[in-house]
């Protein structure tokens, strides 16, 4: 039966539709989603989970109005200057995937500040998806891999191409908001994840949606392609 996951990845969906229930912007339900980052953070820290990567931005969100996606980009700069100091006291080590030079400048200096100030810190390491898509984070490990000049490619060589080289694969994958899809999201990284969905929209996941899924995982056996009884 596995233990608690190494790491734990979240699409965290339904800002839009909290605002809305809460008869609130758009921008407010982002931000309440952006408020509660910090809490799932520390819970997961609290359960040993040591890799949380978030789903903040995709590639295809760049399609939405330009007044929310101008509200988006705010909202991550001041979240990155707000809670810098608080991650360092915490531990947390701060990562940023995707195809960061389609973000403002601005935010691409705080993107590097903030890596660079919990670049020591060993108790979690926080991965945030901006500008990201799974097809195009492959797509740019082909072309990496092209130019380089190779003529045959391993698992370990693409792997070792992609943004998230260096980390471990997702054990589970967390969608809030109902809705039974991956939205390109971490394609190759969660072939053998486990799945978890949610009714909860993302500014109400908290504690007790947490260890429900951690808890649903638990129970699973993670065979791997082998037969039960088989060790991993």
């Amino acid at each position: 039966m596995p233990k608690t996951p190494k790491h734990i990845a979240i699409i965290m969906d339904g800002n839009g539709r909290w605002a809305a229930e809460n008869d609130l912007s758009r921008s407010e339900g982002h931000r309440k989603g952006a408020e509660r980052i910090e809490g799932v953070i520390e819970d997961c820290k609290n359960r040993g989970v040591k890799y949380i990567t978030l789903y903040a931005f995709s590639d295809e969100n760049w399609q939405r109005p330009s007044d929310e996606i101008l509200a988006l980009m705010q909202l991550l700069r001041y979240f990155l200057i707000s809670k810098r100091k608080g991650m360092v006291e915490k531990g947390v080590r701060f990562r940023v995937i995707g195809d960061i030079a389609r973000l403002p400048a601005e935010l691409r200096s705080e993107i590097r500040e903030t890596e660079a100030l919990t670049s020591h810190c060993s108790d979690i390491t926080m991965i945030v998806a901006l500008s990201y898509g799974g097809r195009q984070e492959i797509l740019r490990a082909v072309n990496a891999m092209l130019k380089s000049g190779k003529g045959e490619v391993t698992q370990e060589d693409f792997t070792s191409a992609l943004d998230t080289r260096g980390i471990p694969d997702p054990d589970l994958l967390i969608r809030t908001s109902g809705e039974f899809r991956v939205s390109n999201f971490l394609l190759w990284q969660i072939a053998y994840s486990e799945l978890y969905f949610t009714e909860a929209l993302w500014p109400d996941f908290d504690s007790a949606e947490l260890d429900r899924a951690i808890e649903s995982y638990k129970a699973r056996e993670r065979r791997f392609g082998k037969v039960s009884g088989q060790s991993a």
